[in-house]
């Protein structure tokens, strides 16, 4: 089979996505990829048999078969995919691992007995792709905050459920069933994940309402108080909600275990579903991206706990302070500067640069703008 030898396996990935998908005749795909029609059938026969691993070149040593798996293992096995119904082979291992069973199979003969079983699709393997994922390098240093979108009770009102996730361990830091997306609504639940588990360096948000806003001017009220808190508060760009990309991962996972699988009565039993299953996501369940790990073997609470007073906003002697007006502009040199609303009635310092010809505008410790001098 004349596989490029550097890139076989992505190659065969290649040829069994197109061949499920089954967009051009059998034989012109073959030919295609310079394999004959018998090899091309006996890889997709043994994709459809083991999965990814049926890809992989063979040794001469023999393969081991689901069927040798004793049938008290197969049992545990299907249990827990009966309790985690999305839970792939890796996680159903490693969960099985921490409880001290032994003597399990390796990951393609589990996903075997689950196929075997009728819990595994053939196009499932190939859905699961590695990716490259970037992560910060402790606990509490991103969080990823956002709603995940709205769904109906069964008393007609709409739940927004709120999240956040620590970017480093993937701890869901809060899970609340809320009756809207207001400003102080999301605020309180923010001291109270702050009370429990301490202030983090820096939240990533989108740029919709109650922490950002569609018009130019990024700030609210929310993240304004967020900053005095000494947070810094970055935004998604527009159009790109992979920057929040763990947050978004946590959604679809949320969707899929919970709001695809059950009717929910009203927002005490939306909490109640969520609380439990939080406590599976964060504590039992392992997460593939940190090495099958549950969130809880890596994270901690952050340090810097939450005060008991709002933090001043203090300046320099020297520095230039102006107030902002209640429309939301400072004066600068006869020039008034939006500011934004979100800043009526605090002072915020202004840096000129006169030979880089620009104004940087700073709310304490953090720079907001960035304006051209005319």
């Amino acid at each position: 089979m004349p596989w490029k030898e550097e890139t076989i396996m992505s190659q065969k990935e290649e040829f069994i996505k197109s061949a499920l998908a089954k967009k051009q005749p059998f034989s012109h795909l073959c030919t295609a990829y310079g394999i004959s029609r018998e090899a091309g059938y006996q890889l997709l026969n043994r994709y459809r048999s083991e999965g990814i691993e049926g890809l992989r070149e063979r040794s001469r040593a023999p393969h081991t078969s689901p069927l040798k798996t004793p049938k008290p293992i197969q049992e545990k096995i299907i249990t827990v995919r009966l309790q985690h119904p999305t839970w792939g082979a890796r996680k159903i291992r490693a969960y099985l691992t921490k409880r001290g069973i032994q003597n399990l199979p390796a990951p393609s003969t589990i996903t075997n007995i689950l196929k075997n079983r009728g819990f595994v699709s053939e196009e499932e393997s190939l859905k699961r792709q590695a990716l490259s994922r970037f992560e910060r390098e402790a606990p509490n240093d991103l969080w990823q905050m956002d709603f995940k979108g709205k769904f109906q009770l069964l008393t007609k009102e709409s739940c927004y459920p709120l999240t956040m996730i620590d970017d480093h361990s993937r701890f869901s830091l809060c899970l609340k069933a809320c009756a809207n997306e207001q400003h102080f609504t999301v605020k309180n639940q923010l001291i109270k994940t702050f009370e429990q588990y301490g202030l983090p360096t820096q939240i990533n948000v989108d740029n919709g309402n109650p922490w950002g806003n569609s018009k130019l001017l990024s700030y609210t009220k929310l993240t304004v108080w967020l900053m005095q808190l000494g947070v810094r508060v970055t935004h998604s760009r527009p159009r790109h909600p992979q920057t929040n990309g763990k947050n978004e991962r946590f959604h679809r996972t949320l969707k899929k275990d919970v709001l695809s699988h059950q009717k929910i009565n009203n927002f005490r039993h939306a909490q109640q579903v969520f609380d439990a299953w939080r406590e599976v996501y964060n504590y039992e369940r392992p997460h593939e991206a940190i090495d099958m790990l549950t969130p809880s073997n890596r994270y901690q609470p952050s340090s810097r706990a939450m005060p008991e007073k709002l933090p001043l906003i203090e300046y320099n002697d020297d520095a230039i302070i102006r107030k902002v007006r209640g429309n939301g502009y400072a004066n600068y040199r006869n020039q008034a500067y939006p500011i934004g609303e979100a800043f009526s009635g605090y002072y915020i310092e202004i840096r000129p640069n006169e030979l880089g010809g620009y104004l940087e505008i700073y709310f304490g410790e953090h720079k907001i703008y960035t304006f051209e001098l005319d």
